[in-house]
């Protein structure tokens, strides 16, 4: 039996754009809930779930536009002459924004938990709560478990990405069935009077606990953007480029490195002493493949450039 398109797991796209479904419909459900059960926090993570399913839109383009690319197909020429140096840089830009509105929201969240904990809490019906916390962990466990399968095919930052951001909707939700369950349990009992606190207090756990995670992915997305050379990288490159010096007898090399989303730029200079013996331009460009080879890596997403000068400014 044939998959809906929607439910496919084949590729990247796919699989964001089963993501976006799947998280929509729980933001909906979010909003919905949280306004019958009188829950702030219900009402937070739906909000943040519509926040994370509007970036994921926006990866997804950017998907499309680097893999068409990357493969040469289905890109209007007119976009292809305006960026001759492909879309790769829009990756990291669309990562940290995401992670700095995840951010933004929760930040947001954390101040109206602690003006409702200030304030004396609020009622709330706990059955209602209870129902959509354990449907929406059921859910986003699911979602963890198709993705991380995906991506161990896949190998994305954006699903890497979007994963974490199941994973901490996960753990939102269930901070929230927790403490839902704490509070029905008390009803009825001495400790009935601090049910207000539940909902705010919640929230505010919640909220303190992922803040800092796409924080991480904002410091990854600064060092992209910033064309910090990748440590692994740039040993990798220094490696072959010194092998080949020694091999060809050539002066010495240059290398710049950068990651820039998926994309892996890598500029190799060789200075060659003035009195080498002159070779065909058949022989360099042989040489250039045997550089290409040797660096190795996912070459639709490789941008490497290869100069060979006598002239040591131009590799300075």
């Amino acid at each position: 039996m044939e998959w809906p398109r929607f439910l496919s797991t084949s590729d990247e796209s796919s699989v964001l754009r089963l993501s976006i479904v799947t998280t929509l419909l729980i933001a909906s459900i979010g909003i919905v809930f949280g306004l019958v059960s009188g829950s702030f926090s219900i009402v937070f993570d739906g909000v943040y779930s519509l926040v994370d399913a509007s970036m994921s839109a926006v990866a997804l383009a950017v998907v499309r536009l680097i893999t068409s690319y990357a493969v040469n197909v289905d890109l209007p020429r007119k976009w292809r002459d305006r960026f001759t140096m492909g879309f790769w840089h829009l990756e990291p830009m669309v990562l940290g924004l995401n992670s700095t509105l995840l951010v933004g929201v929760a930040v947001y969240a954390l101040i109206n938990g602690v003006t409702n904990l200030l304030s004396g809490g609020h009622e709330l019906h706990f059955g209602a709560a209870l129902v959509y916390a354990a449907l929406t962990v059921s859910a986003c466990v699911t979602m963890v478990v198709v993705e991380s399968r995906a991506n161990r095919r896949i190998h994305s930052d954006f699903l890497r990405l979007d994963i974490k951001s199941w994973i901490m909707s996960a753990g939102i939700t269930a901070a929230l069935l927790i403490a839902f369950s704490i509070g029905y349990a008390i009803q009825g009992t001495a400790w009935e009077p601090l049910t207000p606190y539940v909902d705010p207090a919640a929230l505010v756990l919640v909220c303190v606990a992922i803040i800092p995670i796409p924080l991480a992915e904002i410091r990854q997305a600064l060092l992209d953007v910033l064309l910090v050379a990748p440590a692994d990288l740039k040993q990798h490159v220094d490696i072959v480029a010194k092998h080949f010096v020694e091999r060809y007898a050539f002066a010495y090399y240059r290398a710049y490195v950068a990651k820039v989303g998926r994309s892996r730029e890598i500029e190799l200079y060789f200075v060659v002493p003035p009195d080498m013996p002159p070779k065909r331009i058949a022989e360099w460009d042989a040489i250039r493949d045997e550089i290409g080879r040797a660096i190795g890596g996912d070459e639709s997403h490789r941008w490497l450039t290869i100069m060979f000068t006598s002239d040591p400014a131009w590799a300075e």
